[in-house]
């Protein structure tokens, strides 16, 4: 299968090449080494870090012609080692679909995307591309935009089923756990708008996420609405000062029989007077007492956001995990560095706490991360990171270890290649 998709790749490229189309053929290929001894999750006492290399092998292919352009990406996901050296093809799936979209701009103002594509806004905290994690994340969906002096208006949809079915349209997300409800929707409407002035810009995001309803993780007729919505705004007084504030709430239903109503709130200031920038932060995540119901809840959670962005670069919070719990508040400190012409250096200290009870202690724990980042060529980036969370009795209960190492640490090193192999450029004509 493979070699037939590279196959008309290659054709494409040599047709619009003789025909003088637009063409942008680019790589996409990032290793990434990482010690783990408690990234996630606290490790137990005497248990051996893992290490590993995974990495993501991307092509991308874009053309444009007259008022239309499309965007096609595969990509193969896997870690160093897992197909023997001999096989003939590949036991683990790790090829597959990245993006695949079509767009037609009507005029100056419209357009209209459709296809398997990314949806990212504001500062990726309810969509994002999650583009630290190698595979990425993708949405099949419908778009229609409207941009006019400084103001944009997005309508999205998508509907998901398993495969064809020619009777009723039940869909089964094939996961398991909470983040099967968070993430696999049935259907899903949004509508996000954004206008951008002088030193200011409002966004402004509604979303209803229609899911599958659950009796366990059986699922049965009918479909339960959940809706996240808020604004996201960036202020810049001047050159040396920008605010950044988030407040979004969920409503709607969790199961059948179980209300959701939530909350989040974000408020940033950060302050560059040179080549340093310095921030302070706090962010709440609405959550409930040690889990639980009562036939409400009221634990919010990011749908579709890079949330390895947020919380702590170990991924304790909301990175496929932290659903349904007792929320979360984060204090933060972060300072940026430059260290050279080309290279940079991240600091950034988070200071955690539960929105609800855990027992004696509402503290969990403190992290500090650390990411140095270095231009290596022009297409390429070398970045190394190592983070440390100093974990307290209270994380210990929330995250079921009796017996934690005393050492819970992370690092890791990614070198990040895009390299444009081929690009017909035409003035009339944008990818």
């Amino acid at each position: 299968m493979k070699k037939y998709i590279v196959g008309i790749i290659l054709m494409v490229l040599c047709s619009g090449y003789l025909n003088g189309q637009e063409f942008n053929v680019g790589l996409d290929i990032r290793p990434r080494l990482e010690y783990s001894h408690g990234f996630g999750n606290l490790i137990s006492e005497g248990i051996d870090p893992g290490l590993f290399i995974q990495q993501r092998s991307r092509l991308n292919l874009g053309y444009a012609i007259e008022n239309f352009s499309t965007f096609f990406s595969v990509q193969d996901v896997s870690v160093w080692g897992d197909n023997p050296q001999i096989s003939p093809n590949d036991g683990n799936n790790s090829f597959s679909l990245a993006q695949a979209w079509v767009r037609f701009n009507f005029d100056k103002n419209w357009m209209v995307k459709v296809g398997r594509q990314v949806l990212s806004y504001d500062d990726q905290r309810i969509f994002g591309g999650l583009d630290w994690a190698m595979q990425g994340r993708f949405h099949d969906a419908a778009l229609v935009s409207y941009k006019q002096n400084g103001f944009q208006l997005d309508f999205g949809l998508s509907f998901n089923q398993n495969g064809v079915s020619r009777q009723g349209t039940l869909f089964d997300p094939n996961n398991a756990g909470d983040a099967r409800a968070v993430f696999d929707y049935k259907s899903m409407i949004y509508v996000w708008a954004n206008k951008k002035w002088k030193s200011f810009s409002g966004s402004f995001l509604f979303a209803n996420n229609a899911y599958q309803n659950l009796v366990g993780q059986t699922p049965v007729d009918g479909t339960v609405n959940r809706q996240t919505f808020g604004v996201h705004l960036i202020s810049k007084p001047n050159n040396s000062f920008k605010i950044l504030a988030n407040l979004y709430a969920q409503t709607g239903e969790f199961f059948d029989n179980v209300d959701l109503s939530a909350y989040n709130a974000m408020l940033e200031l950060n302050y560059k007077p040179n080549k340093t920038m310095f921030g302070l932060g706090f962010e709440i995540l609405s959550g409930d007492d040690n889990g639980a119901t009562d036939g409400e809840i009221s634990s919010f959670f990011p749908i579709f956001g890079t949330n390895h962005k947020f919380n702590g670069f170990m991924d304790y919070f909301y990175v496929g995990n932290h659903a349904n719990s007792v929320g979360l508040k984060d204090m933060y400190a972060k300072a940026v560095f430059k260290t050279g012409t080309k290279s940079s250096l991240l600091g950034k200290i988070h200071y955690f706490m539960s929105d609800k009870d855990i027992g004696a202690e509402n503290y969990l724990g403190t992290e500090v991360d650390v990411v140095f980042t270095q231009k290596v060529m022009s297409f390429a980036t070398l970045k190394i990171g190592y983070s440390h969370l100093f974990a307290s009795d209270a994380m210990e209960v929330l995250k079921g270890v009796s017996n934690p190492s005393s050492t819970q640490n992370w690092g890791w090193a990614m070198l990040i290649v895009k390299p444009t192999l081929f690009q017909k450029k035409n003035n009339d004509n944008k990818i």
